[in-house]
């Protein structure tokens, strides 16, 4: 494995950058939030692992050059940005068509943490901007003694498990707190409308700031 991988100075530099990035709170820190607040400690794990799948998706469209796709046709890249910002804002409207006193939609099929799995995967793959991320970010962590191709996979595999670690402890703690705020009386019912108002935020942000760089 270690032919596979760069230098210890550079995968460590890697790793700790990766660490930051992860930690830092973003549009997926929140979704995973909003999921444990609303739904509870397993749904935001759902949540997670539906996003570690989408990133690994994002990973392996970088390494393969998909990203040459978005430069070369802008078509492509809005048509995959406002799909993701559609979607969410699809979710936000959900929930404010739930009935009083749920804070997501009743989900018409006898499995809800797939739908949340399904969720966090859709809303994840369907980001332009996280595979763009992934090819501006990656190379610098890429040694000239192997494979570029393999390095980028593995190196991004990494990042989606550190991810992965650090949006299971916000889940953690979301799903701690939420018993407590569900007993305030009213904070249920605000809650339903926090939940519509972040994901249509996220939806509408992926929008106006896909023609930005970065993350």
């Amino acid at each position: 494995m270690n032919e596979f991988l760069p230098p210890w100075p550079l995968l460590s530099a890697f790793l700790l950058t990766s660490l930051v990035l992860a930690l830092a709170p973003g549009p997926a820190v929140v979704y995973i939030v909003t999921r444990s607040l609303a739904q509870g400690r397993r749904f935001g794990l759902a949540s997670v692992a539906g996003l570690a799948l989408g990133n690994l998706g994002n990973v392996l469209a970088a390494s393969i050059g998909l990203v040459a796709l978005f430069a070369v046709s802008s078509l492509a890249f809005t048509v995959v940005k406002y799909a993701g910002a559609l979607y969410l804002v699809y979710l936000g409207v959900q929930v404010l068509r739930a009935p009083p006193g749920e804070a997501l939609p009743a989900v018409p099929t006898p499995t809800p943490v797939g739908r949340v799995f399904r969720d966090g995967f859709v809303v994840a793959l369907l980001n332009p901007k996280t595979t763009i991320f992934f090819v501006a970010f990656l190379p610098q962590f890429v040694s000239t003694e192997a494979s570029p191709m393999v390095q980028s996979i593995l190196l991004g595999t990494l990042y989606a498990a550190i991810a992965a670690v650090t949006g299971s402890i916000y889940a953690f703690a979301a799903g701690a707190i939420a018993p407590m705020i569900g007993r305030a009386r009213g904070v249920r019912a605000l809650g339903r409308y926090f939940t519509a108002g972040a994901f249509i935020g996220l939806g509408v942000f992926a929008a106006v700031a896909g023609s930005r760089s970065g993350k």
